[in-house]
């Protein structure tokens, strides 16, 4: 199997820049969308350090195992993974924050970061914030994040439905982000690579304005090297504001 990526950005109908990141190297497996936060063009300072950072710490064998916080043999190689991508979050929260304080006007800088790693025919995801990655397998979408915002935890604690969620003003409150909240517990998942899988890395500016199921609808219409402009130029059409970033990855026989 091989991978073939698309990416699309743009700034949005109202905003003059861009604050979101992304990242695409089918060689090394590595794909990053992350959305900046902050004044005076920090958000776009957080995004673009998270994703150098990420980059640096995941592409090839850089990371010392021994400076994570396993501290015995681990058995299963995807543990292992898993816990180089919770490391490298908070390299770049680290690195984020250390920039903020050598430069005021960057200060509360941060960003959201959707990571997907494929290595050893799995696919493995990590976030903080809420930033998106989705599974599009035989028709079917799945999420494969859950937002860190203080809505989602109102939905799971059964105060707002999702429907309700779509409407309340401060549905993009973070709970977690990379750099402004410090240390970060990014969530993890791993999935068996299968071919015609197409992963969807996206910025809520693609969330916010279209739904899971109008998601659904547009990675089943169109075709891979197009869906990531779909996603974005729908977006806008759905009164997206934001700036508005999708990567989409597909899986393809490489026989």
């Amino acid at each position: 199997m091989k991978l073939e990526a698309y990416a699309w950005t743009d700034p949005g109908p109202v905003r003059d820049n861009n604050e979101d990141a992304f990242h695409l190297d089918e060689d090394a497996g590595l794909f990053i969308v992350a959305d900046g936060m902050g004044g005076h063009a920090a958000g776009e300072v957080a995004s673009r350090l998270a994703v150098e950072t990420l980059r640096e710490m995941l592409s090839g064998d850089e990371l010392d195992p021994d400076e994570t916080r396993l501290d015995r043999q681990v058995g299963d190689p995807g543990d292992l993974l898993r816990e180089r991508l919770r490391y490298a979050m908070n390299q770049a929260s680290a690195r984020i924050r250390r920039e903020a304080v050598a430069n005021p006007s960057w200060s509360g800088m941060g960003t959201t970061a959707a990571v997907l790693l494929v290595e050893g025919g799995q696919a493995h995801v990590a976030h903080v914030g809420d930033s998106r990655v989705y599974l599009l397998r035989d028709g079917r979408l799945s999420r494969l994040t859950r937002d860190h915002t203080v809505v989602q935890q109102e939905i799971d604690a059964g105060r707002l439905t999702p429907e309700m969620a779509r409407r309340v003003t401060h549905r993009n409150y973070l709970t977690q982000s990379v750099g402004y909240h410090g240390p970060v517990e990014p969530d993890t998942t791993t999935r068996n690579l299968e071919v015609g899988d197409i992963y969807i890395l996206c910025s809520d500016g693609v969330t916010d304005p279209l739904d899971d199921p109008r998601i659904a609808e547009l990675g089943n219409e169109a075709d891979a090297p197009d869906l990531a402009e779909r996603l974005v130029r729908d977006a806008i059409a759905a009164g997206g504001e934001d700036n508005i970033t999708a990567v989409v990855v597909r899986v393809v026989d490489d026989k």
